[in-house]
């Protein structure tokens, strides 16, 4: 059994201690932080956004923009960080983004990105740590 399993497979009293409650809400029932509310909805500083749940690198600062959505925009992930799910809830069709480690939820997919990859990662402030670039 790797790491990544033994992690994902964590009791939610695990969880529950390591997270805030607004954490665990989003990163392990997916639910969604308010718009325009999120702290790195406008940090532009270089360095490397990270799981909150367990320390995975997910995104470079390189890969964020502004896409006025009201949530932190990537147009692309660390290449086997993380990790697809369809969602259809709430009478939607569209793609759930997952911690690859932990399988902690970070917000949704999107094929109308602005950018040369026509993607648009809509990421949860709250389910991200960052590392500014030293």
């Amino acid at each position: 059994m790797s790491d990544t399993d033994d992690i994902k497979k964590m009791p939610d009293e695990y969880w529950k201690k390591k997270l805030t409650s607004d954490q665990y809400r989003v990163l392990r029932e997916k639910g969604t932080e308010s718009p325009f509310t999120g702290k790195f909805y406008k940090n532009f500083e270089s360095g490397m956004y990270e799981c909150a749940g367990c320390g995975n690198p997910l995104f470079s600062s390189d890969t964020k923009f502004d896409s006025d959505c009201g949530w932190p925009s990537f147009d692309r992930s660390l290449e086997g960080n993380v990790e697809f799910h369809d969602d259809n809830s709430f009478g939607m069709q569209r793609t759930e983004v997952d911690c690859k480690k932990c399988g902690g939820h970070l917000g949704h997919l999107f094929n109308d990105g602005p950018t040369k990859t026509g993607l648009r990662y809509c990421i949860n402030s709250i389910a991200l740590d960052f590392k500014p670039k030293i």
